[in-house]
């Protein structure tokens, strides 16, 4: 009797160790896992997604080739490509980085082509877009990365080649358009021919002001790349020592374990007063119909 009461003491106990070791692996890896859903969820969405109309920064991808120097300067000239990185970062000193950002830009000669701050101090974020030369891009972006907390952080390089000529052979038909409406408008003809050439005249030089806008970007003295970046103001994460995570989840387990234990055992008394119960029943049961007999 003794030697089976200790075999099922013993063999309860290992599942109740079994649990409580089960509960304090599961509160110690969620620990991890709840951490870094909440750091990485915050700077998902994109500021400058949502604007219109912001500066478009183009350059030229300079090739050196042997041969015609003339064939490759048009070749070098023609290569057009819109090369834009993305940082986003996360401050507790919001004015002193903010400070420090324009000063970087200023030593990079970059320029700050866009600019807006929101929030009040304690929450507060700026969203700066700079146009940087080429040859600087690299360097003002591994220097800015450095500024506070780096949270997100992506470079794109698109090549507009394509775009570049298509702009041109445009320009190139409107050009030959209006000059030979300008031919029209020198010969002679009816007043309402004469109205109608002038207005389609204007139009076509609007279309060519347009064009001339868009081509602009392209120029050489406009050549930058783009580094749009979004700053938030919010306390820095601390780290969390192991230690602190092991206490923490120590204390979850011994709260829920004492909770699953007592539970258990009133459950279990509640079911063992029921069929002591039960067996009464019966047996009263069978001497009421003894007594019957």
């Amino acid at each position: 009797m003794t030697t089976t009461f200790k075999t099922r003491f013993w063999r309860i106990s290992k599942w109740f160790a079994g649990l409580f070791v089960l509960l304090f692996v599961f509160r110690l890896i969620y620990g991890y896992v709840a951490t870094d859903t909440n750091t990485g969820s915050d700077y998902s969405d994109n500021f400058f997604s949502s604007i219109d109309n912001l500066r478009k920064n183009y350059a030229s991808e300079k090739i050196a080739m042997n041969g015609d120097v003339q064939v490759a300067s048009n070749i070098a000239s023609n290569q057009k490509y819109e090369k834009t990185a993305s940082i986003k970062i996360k401050t507790s000193e919001f004015e002193k980085d903010e400070k420090l950002l324009k000063e970087k830009s200023k030593s990079f000669n970059a320029v700050i082509q866009y600019e807006q701050s929101l929030g009040q101090k304690g929450n507060r974020q700026i969203h700066l877009l700079f146009g940087v030369n080429p040859n600087l891009f690299d360097s003002l972006y591994f220097e800015m990365k450095k500024i506070g907390v780096l949270k997100a952080t992506e470079i794109t390089k698109v090549d507009k080649t394509n775009e570049y000529r298509q702009l041109n052979a445009k320009k190139a038909s409107i050009e030959k358009t209006l000059q030979s409406l300008n031919e029209l408008k020198s010969k002679g003809g009816q007043i309402s021919d004469f109205v109608s050439l002038n207005d389609k005249i204007l139009e076509i030089e609007e279309k060519a002001q347009e064009l001339g806008v868009e081509l602009g970007n392209f120029d050489t003295e406009n050549e930058f790349c783009t580094i749009k970046l979004s700053m938030y103001e919010g306390t820095t994460e601390i780290n969390i020592s192991f230690i602190h995570r092991i206490k923490v989840a120590l204390e979850w387990t011994i709260k829920y374990f004492a909770i699953i234990a007592f539970t258990t055992l009133v459950l279990s008394l509640t079911i063992f007063v029921l069929l002591l119960i039960i067996d009464k029943s019966k047996v009263m049961n069978a001497i009421n119909n003894k007594l019957n007999e």
